[in-house]
């Protein structure tokens, strides 16, 4: 009913934002794949609350365990599962919002269809639900590390109005950790993050792009027609809380060229590989991944739930107004980013192992 992603790499997340715990099983993992805890709790640790001045100040160590699947340090082949406990929680901050609707929130339409809905922090529509989303990322990472040596760097490209200057052939994880807001331009990201401390102390938020960017990535991955990489790709990252846009290699920009000027030239290197001389294409042509660089942006909207005094109605269909309590991000692309590199993986081994089981031309 919508909490899976994959087919033979397969997640499945559950867990709300004030519950118990979240987390993920993760089934189709090949065997005698080496992982470990810390992998898995580095990876969730960029995207744990509390981490910096523009973040939430909710306060979870995000410490990961591993229930199966995983023996000796291995997987196994069987499910995986990893699960996350809840800690820092605090459900009588959302009580006004049993009965408020908040704007542009999760809240009203999970009435519409269930007829019941967890208002503690929005329960499954909270972003705290990617906890298994990242951790199940961080075993699809170590596949494609080891099967292709798939390189996947995404960063903040956008804050607002402002934007960083960004070689996405070139910038590197350690540029992107190099600061709060995950920015690798030293000059922008001060500037970024004065901006979202800003908007926080007005009780507002805002939102920006994430810009992803995927080195060695096979070619021939993705499936004609319904199951094209970038149709996945834009699915994966569009399920993410928050976000609102996709675009993939020259995206909106190409509408503005002409075909003559949009096409990709190919030629062939020194190493009797084929090659395209420019990458409008963002590394996909015809669904199928072509070996170049892939490219992805991602739109996230300003966080909806802000404590600046909004209009709204309550669950009788009365107006009244809504000033919202409880934790939350002024912005949410700093922690969006191991997100967005989480749901590129799960695509990226998910297509990997189509690929090998249809052509059988990639060996573990």
């Amino acid at each position: 009913m919508g909490n899976s992603f994959g087919h033979f790499f397969r997640v499945t997340t559950f867990g709300e934002s004030h519950g118990g715990g979240v987390g993920a099983i993760v089934d189709g993992c090949p065997p005698r794949v080496e992982i470990s805890v810390e992998e898995i709790q580095q990876e969730l640790d960029r995207r744990r609350p509390g981490q910096s001045k523009i973040t939430t100040p909710r306060k979870e160590a995000d410490t990961c365990e591993i229930l199966s699947g995983v023996f000796e340090g291995k997987t196994l082949g069987t499910p995986i599962a990893i699960l996350v406990r809840n800690q820092d929680t605090r459900p009588q901050d959302y009580q006004e919002m049993a009965e408020t609707y908040r704007p542009s929130h999760a809240d009203a339409t999970y009435e519409m269809k269930y007829g019941i809905r967890n208002w503690q922090g929005g329960g499954r529509s909270s972003a705290r639900e990617t906890i298994g989303r990242v951790a199940a990322g961080a075993i699809a990472k170590k596949i494609l590390k080891i099967a292709a040596n798939v390189e996947i760097v995404g960063y903040v490209k956008r804050i607002q109005h402002l934007e960083g200057q960004v070689d996405p052939q070139t910038v590197t994880l350690a540029q992107v950790e190099s600061n709060i807001v995950r920015c690798p331009d030293s000059e922008c990201a001060p500037r970024m993050i004065e901006l979202i401390e800003q908007i926080g102390r007005q009780g507002d938020s805002v939102g920006g792009v994430v810009e992803c960017i995927i080195r060695n990535c096979p070619p021939g991955l993705g499936m004609p027609v319904f199951d094209k990489l970038e149709a996945d790709l834009a699915k994966a990252v569009m399920s993410l809380p928050a976000s609102k846009g996709f675009e993939i290699g020259s995206g909106f920009a190409g509408t503005l060229m002409t075909g003559s000027q949009h096409n990709d030239a190919f030629y062939t290197d020194e190493n009797g590989r084929l090659r395209t001389a420019t990458n409008y294409s963002g590394g996909i042509q015809g669904g199928i991944s072509n070996g170049e660089p892939i490219s992805l942006r991602v739109a996230f909207k300003p966080t909806a739930t802000i404590r600046k005094e909004q209009q709204t109605v309550n669950r009788q269909g009365e107006a009244t107004l809504l000033a919202a309590k409880g934790r939350h991000d002024p912005c949410v692309l700093p922690r969006a980013v191991p997100m967005v590199e989480a749901m590129v993986a799960l695509v990226l081994c998910d297509h990997l192992l189509r690929h090998q089981g249809q052509s059988g031309t990639l060996k573990f």
